[in-house]
């Protein structure tokens, strides 16, 4: 593209772009209100007879979200990254987005064994299992309810209802745990901290149901995690024993970590 030619090749291409932009807003005038700029200046832009000063450029990338590439590239081919929940500029340095970066010496990949007492059924505790895994810098676990679980409550135990999935994040001194069934379904939020044992295998915290207050169910109770590593036959034993079960049923050292009997507060 010749010297001539270019500027026109510029100044055609915002024009293009900036038209597109408005379309999503009510009019033309609204628009320049905003930005506080001349209508007839503005006009100017759109028909690709001018292209804005470098500070007025940049008022109106940040008005519609946006970079000086639509100066040049045609809008469709600029990727409109917007940035997730967590490192969103609102929140960002409160909600520390890097501590999804857990490092996996701190929780590693693999099967968990988890213990708890029973939200719905207080005189009874919960044995399950989830698998905790990284992908694109996040930590995640997923699991499914117990088909035993759904079954007393009176609901489907199709594998697409019982599944359910989670993230975790460092947080102080320990790991906080978000996880629910689709559609945000039966939201729990928990908090662990290692324990010192033989093999560094052991975590314990508690675990939180965010449920109305109306309904007269636990909503706070001691939880006990254990990785598993590649012991194949704890896995498939505890596979096959998920569920609900009685105190004395837990495995030993879980049953110290629940701290059986004892108030929780």
């Amino acid at each position: 593209m010749d010297k001539i030619t270019r500027p026109v090749a510029i100044r055609a291409q915002f024009g293009q772009n900036l038209r597109l932009l408005c379309a999503g807003y009510p009019s033309v005038s609204e628009v320049c209100r905003q930005l506080g700029i001349n209508r007839a200046q503005f006009n100017r832009y759109l028909n690709g007879e001018s292209y804005p000063r470098p500070d007025m450029l940049a008022r109106i990338c940040d008005f519609f979200e946006t970079d000086a590439r639509i100066l040049i590239k045609p809008l469709e081919d600029i990727a409109q990254v917007k940035p997730d929940l967590l490192s969103h500029p609102e929140i960002r340095d409160f909600a520390a987005p890097e501590t999804t970066r857990i490092p996996e010496d701190t929780l590693p990949n693999g099967f968990y064994r988890f213990t708890r007492q029973s939200f719905l059924f207080p005189e009874r505790y919960i044995l399950g299992l989830v698998f905790l895994y990284r992908k694109d810098g996040w930590t995640f676990l997923k699991g499914s309810e117990a088909r035993q679980s759904l079954r007393e409550q009176g609901l489907s135990n199709e594998p697409f209802v019982r599944q359910f999935k989670g993230y975790a994040q460092k947080v102080e001194d320990g790991i906080n745990i978000v996880v629910s069934r689709r559609n945000a379904m039966t939201y729990t939020n928990s908090f662990i901290t290692r324990v010192a044992s033989f093999d560094r295998n052991f975590w314990q915290g508690y675990s939180t149901r965010t449920v109305n207050e109306a309904i007269n169910t636990v909503r706070a109770t001691r939880l006990a995690y254990e990785f598993l590593g590649g012991s194949t036959k704890l896995i498939l034993e505890t596979a096959r024993n998920t569920g609900f079960c009685e105190p004395e049923n837990l495995p030993p050292y879980h049953q110290r970590l629940l701290r059986i009997g004892e108030p929780f507060y």
